[in-house]
C-alpha cells in the first residue's frame, strides 16, 4: 500500500548532470549575438522553459529576433543539448541519487518527477531510471514553466497525495519558488547561494538519509 506522503524530484541537476549540457547548448546560442553566457546567468536559466530560457538570454544580450529566427534558435539548441544525451548512460546519475530512490521505492513512497525538460523519458531511459516513478510530468506536460507550481500541483494530483503533503527536490532558484508558493516541503540540492530559500538544502544527496526523508513533516 502506498503512503500518504509524496517525493516529487526535479530532474536536471537533481537526478543526472545535464545542467552542464544545457549550459554548453545555451552559451552556444548566445555567442550568436557576441554575448557571453556566464555560469551566474546561468543559474537563472534552470528550471526555466526553453522558451523562457532564450527569451531571457535575448533580454540579457539586449538582442531581437524575427519568429523564425527564435524558432531556428530554440530548435538548435535542442539539436546540440540531445546530442549530449544521446551518450548518457548510468554514470551520469548524481551522487546518491540511485539509492534514495531505491529506498523510497522499496519503502512504498509514490515517487514523481516534475522537470521543465521536454526529453525526461529519453533521459531517465538512457540511465536505467525510468521505472522508478509512478508518475512523469515534463515539458510536454504543462503550460506555464516555474516558478509557476503547475508541473508539481500535476504530480501530486497524478500521485493522488495533497500539495502539502509533497517534498520537492530542486537545483533552481524557479523550482524552489514554485514548491513554496503551493506549501510544498522544499528540499534545494546544490548552492546555498542560491537556494537559501528552501526548506532544506544539501550538496548532493549523499548528504541525504532515508531517516530523513521518512521523518518529513508537512509544514
Amino acid at each position: 500500500m502506498k503512503k500518504e506522503k509524496g517525493f516529487i524530484f526535479d530532474l536536471d541537476g537533481v537526478i543526472v548532470d545535464t545542467a552542464k549540457f544545457h549550459f554548453l547548448a545555451w552559451k552556444k546560442a548566445a555567442a550568436e549575438f557576441n554575448f557571453e553566457l556566464t555560469p551566474e546567468l546561468n543559474e537563472k536559466l534552470k528550471g526555466v522553459s526553453r522558451i523562457d530560457s532564450l527569451n531571457k538570454i535575448l533580454k540579457w544580450a539586449n538582442a531581437s529576433v524575427t519568429n523564425e529566427k527564435f524558432a531556428e534558435l530554440s530548435s538548435d539548441k535542442n539539436e546540440d543539448y540531445l546530442s549530449y544525451v544521446q551518450n548518457m548512460t548510468k554514470k551520469d546519475i548524481l551522487p546518491g541519487v540511485y539509492n534514495i530512490l531505491s529506498n523510497l521505492k522499496e519503502g512504498n513512497y509514490p515517487m514523481a518527477l516534475g522537470s521543465a525538460s521536454k526529453n525526461a523519458s529519453t533521459i531517465l531511459e538512457k540511465v536505467g531510471l525510468l521505472d522508478m516513478f509512478d508518475s512523469i510530468v515534463d515539458g510536454n506536460s504543462v503550460k506555464k514553466a516555474k516558478p509557476d507550481p503547475e508541473v508539481f500541483l500535476i504530480a501530486a494530483k497524478n500521485l493522488k497525495i495533497p500539495p502539502k503533503k509533497c517534498i520537492v527536490f530542486e537545483d533552481s532558484e524557479a523550482g524552489i519558488t514554485a514548491a513554496n508558493n503551493v506549501g510544498m516541503i522544499s528540499v534545494g540540492i546544490g548552492n546555498k547561494k542560491h537556494l537559501g530559500h528552501a526548506d532544506y538544502v544539501f550538496d548532493n544527496f549523499n548528504e541525504i538519509t532515508f531517516d530523513f526523508l521518512k521523518q518529513l513533516q508537512p509544514k
